[in-house]
């Protein structure tokens, strides 16, 4: 066994490192494994020796390196900013970065209704599965809230019992949207009928019923995705201004109106998807020779045009 291993096995079973065997439950030999909580420790070259005494007699060391692929994420205030960060520690530390675009956080509702009829069902040699529901979707209008559940079942056609577990459906459901796996909002759900079998039916059965209802009846109630937009103020001398309106123009932006203040400048605002932002910081600097200044909020979401909703379910299948 080597010293490393001993090492090791130390580090997950000593008592006084309980709070370090929560942060690295394994912890492997000259093995970093892909998983992102993977841990290995590893020799790292060093002089043996650290000091010797005239006798002959010597103090030796063997140095061990902790590995990790902890995700980590750097924030700066432009492109430049990320590069030159990732430059030094790529030069200085040996530490390679990935730098990427960040991910917008698009949403995805529907604008129709439809009426599903769902049907789970599994034989396979013992108990069965059975679970039955027929379910309408329609547009909720709260776009702050996933999905709102209503059921409206007559002569016990699906027992109380088994609401619950439609509603868990709907829930595991929503997270991930079937148009381009995107978190829903804005759907009202209603289970109005169905079957069940008195042996063969159980919650996972019609919870799973739920789930194939889901996606069916969300896909044929016209899916749209909603993509975030920003309340933009750019800060810009007057000379800028035209510069200024038609980059922004060409980001999708909407221009609101301009405002004089001090110092010969405009303050110009404007309605922008968060993708129109990607890179503005630079494009702003090299407009303005960087006297150009920006801040902006979220203010709220709207339907994505169909150029870009059809190019980001492209890009999402792609990463599938």
């Amino acid at each position: 066994m080597s010293v490393a291993t001993k090492v090791a096995e130390f580090i997950a079973g000593c008592p006084f490192l309980e709070e370090f065997e929560q942060m690295f439950p394994i912890v492997n030999v000259d093995l970093l494994g892909e998983d992102a909580t993977a841990y290995s420790l590893e020799l790292t070259p060093a002089d043996p020796i650290v000091k010797r005494y005239t006798n002959g007699d010597t103090i030796r060391q063997m140095v061990f390196s902790l590995c990790s692929r902890l995700v980590l994420y750097l924030y700066g205030m432009g492109e430049q900013h990320l590069e030159i960060v990732a430059s030094k520690l790529a030069s200085r530390y040996k530490v390679e970065i990935t730098l990427e675009t960040p991910k917008v956080a698009f949403r995805e509702t529907i604008r129709k209704n439809s009426d599903v009829d769902s049907k789970y069902k599994k034989q396979s040699g013992g108990h069965g599965q059975y679970g039955h529901v027929k379910m309408k979707f329609e547009p909720s209008g709260d776009l702050e809230t996933p999905f709102v559940f209503e059921e409206c079942v007559v002569g016990g056609a699906v027992p109380k019992n088994y609401f619950p577990a439609v509603e868990k459906g709907l829930q595991e459901s929503v997270v991930k949207g079937p148009l381009a796996g995107y978190p829903v909002v804005g759907v009202k759900a209603t289970l109005y009928d169905g079957s069940y079998h008195p042996v063969d039916s159980s919650e996972m059965a019609f919870k799973t019923a739920t789930i194939q209802a889901f996606k069916k009846g969300f896909m044929e109630a016209s899916p749209v995705l909603l993509e975030p937009i920003a309340s933009l103020k750019v800060t810009v001398p007057d000379d800028y201004t035209g510069d200024v309106m038609g980059d922004l123009n060409k980001r999708r932006g909407r221009v609101l109106g301009m405002t004089p203040v001090a110092g010969g400048k405009q303050v110009i605002e404007a309605d922008i998807p968060m993708t129109g932002l990607f890179g503005y910081c630079t494009t702003l600097r090299s407009m303005t020779g960087g006297r150009g200044t920006y801040a902006y909020t979220f203010a709220r979401y709207e339907q994505a045009p169909s150029d870009v909703q059809e190019k980001e379910i492209a890009a999402r299948a792609a990463d599938e």
